[in-house]
């Protein structure tokens, strides 16, 4: 684990061989369970420590997929770690380049189902945004993810699995023998998880996957590079805290429970109130600069001053950012996006209240992977607008 990242215990559950190999996939392990992996297919326990270390910096440094690569371990050992085991990633099934320069994957996982993972290109650095759930459980209802059902968790392996493949289409794994940032800048510098799914009802692999990005001897992300954003899971807010580490982002887009009910229905178990006391301790937990408070503009729903003002009075206290996002629509959303002159307005209220409110630029719009937009090809449902808004409880919003 990197100097920067929280300290904790690990938990280690021997992992499963698959099914149609019979190997065990070393993808997703952490260093403990990757220890007792080896441990197990007959590692001296002395030297297991080591091997962990070589296994990793060749995975996750380098991004080798090949054990017959792994040249400072000797042909016996490679050998039976080929007998034993497999370097496994989800498979890229199509690549989508915005005219922006963003990318999106839809990536294929184990049983058929499909993610969707976006890559956002800015200047001096890029932005992963990856998915830890193939659909969404929390029916958000200006979110197209939020309208497909949830199939199931994603695990570990492909979680970081997605980070690799980005890597590996921006051909940014350092030459052997090579160091990180020899090569310039890193192309993908930041992850977020802001995909597909609530990564905080997928706690443990989401958290698992992270300590790998965050390992110094790997992929090597600092945890300030890292941003998790949650519907407002409160319960396991603190954990992510203490076990992760990393920056948080809040779905929060409206100011009253009312509104917030019907946009982002987890509000219904755990209200503003309760969402924005575990937040105000969050900072103090993890070493955290500030939480983002992200804001969805939708027309005549929560863009007026008074939502501006109210926003400002409700997070006071709390070391914050509001990023203010344009809606991205979708066919059948029950949502219009604010007018320009309307967000510039509610923008406005905020920065003069002493928070950075910074509009976000819609990216890959044009193929369907800006926020918001989310969802796979093959788990796609098909609802009428008028089903949607049935279910949001908003009959007869434009």
């Amino acid at each position: 684990m990197s100097a920067s990242a929280p300290i904790t215990q690990d938990v280690v559950t021997l992992p499963r061989k698959s099914p149609e190999t019979g190997k065990v996939n070393l993808v997703g392990l952490t260093r403990p369970a990757l220890q007792s992996a080896l441990v197990e297919a007959g590692t001296p326990e002395k030297q297991a420590r080591m091997r962990v270390n070589q296994i990793w910096q060749w995975l996750y440094h380098w991004g080798v997929r090949d054990f017959g690569a792994m040249t400072n371990l000797s042909k016996s050992y490679r050998a039976m770690l080929d007998e034993r085991f497999e370097i496994a990633l989800p498979e890229i099934v199509s690549r989508q380049v915005s005219a922006d320069g963003t990318r999106k994957y839809l990536v294929r996982i184990a049983g058929g189902h499909e993610v969707e993972t976006v890559y956002i290109p800015e200047e001096g650095r890029g932005t992963l945004c990856i998915s830890s759930q193939v659909g969404c459980t929390l029916t958000c209802s200006f979110c197209h993810t939020g309208t497909q059902r949830l199939v199931r968790n994603l695990t570990a392996a492909e979680i970081v699995g997605q980070v690799m493949l980005a890597r590996d289409d921006l051909d940014e794994w350092p030459a052997p023998g090579t160091g990180t940032g020899e090569d310039g800048p890193r192309l993908l510098s930041n992850i977020v998880l802001m995909g597909m799914g609530e990564p905080l009802y997928n706690f443990d692999n989401v958290r698992d996957a992270m300590k790998i990005a965050m390992d110094g001897e790997g992929i090597a992300l600092s945890r300030r590079r890292i941003t998790l954003s949650t519907s407002g899971v409160v319960p396991e807010i603190a954990r992510c805290a203490e076990e992760i580490g990393c920056l948080m982002a809040v779905s929060f887009h409206a100011t009253t429970d009312e509104v917030r009910d019907k946009l982002v229905p987890i509000n219904k178990r755990w209200n503003i109130e309760t969402l924005l006391g575990a937040l105000r301790e969050y900072p103090k937990l993890s070493n955290s600069e500030r939480i983002t408070f992200e804001y969805v503009m939708l027309k005549d729903v929560n863009d007026s001053d008074a939502d501006a003002r109210r926003l400002v009075q409700l997070i006071a206290g709390i070391p914050a950012k509001i990023n203010l996002i344009p809606f991205n629509e979708w066919p059948g959303a029950p949502y219009q996006r604010s007018d320009k002159s309307r967000i510039a307005a509610f923008a406005d209220i905020i920065y003069k209240a002493g928070y950075a409110s910074p509009i976000r630029t819609p990216r890959g719009e044009d193929i369907m992977a800006a926020c918001g937009q989310l969802k796979s090809a093959s788990e796609r449902a098909r609802k009428s607008r008028r089903q949607i808004e049935a279910e949001a409880g908003i009959g007869g919003t434009a």
